[in-house]
């Protein structure tokens, strides 16, 4: 891969990233997917986003896939 094409794909790839955190209050359905595990103890608490990686996982390599056609 030429290295223009690999710089672009990573600054791409951080500008989600920012983007996500900038923006990731207002999606509030992003974490609370069903499949996602939560368990909540008087002293203990447990989240695997089980759900919202899954989905995550499918974008990007929709996302990937588009690239390289």
């Amino acid at each position: 891969m030429p290295m223009g094409k690999l710089l672009m794909l990573c600054g791409l790839g951080l500008l989600l990233v920012g983007a996500l955190l900038s923006f990731g209050d207002k999606l509030g359905w992003l974490g609370r997917l069903p499949g996602d595990i939560r368990i909540e103890r008087e002293n203990l608490s447990f989240y695997f986003p089980l759900g919202s990686c899954l989905l995550l996982s499918a974008l990007i390599s929709l996302l990937l896939w588009l690239f390289r056609r």
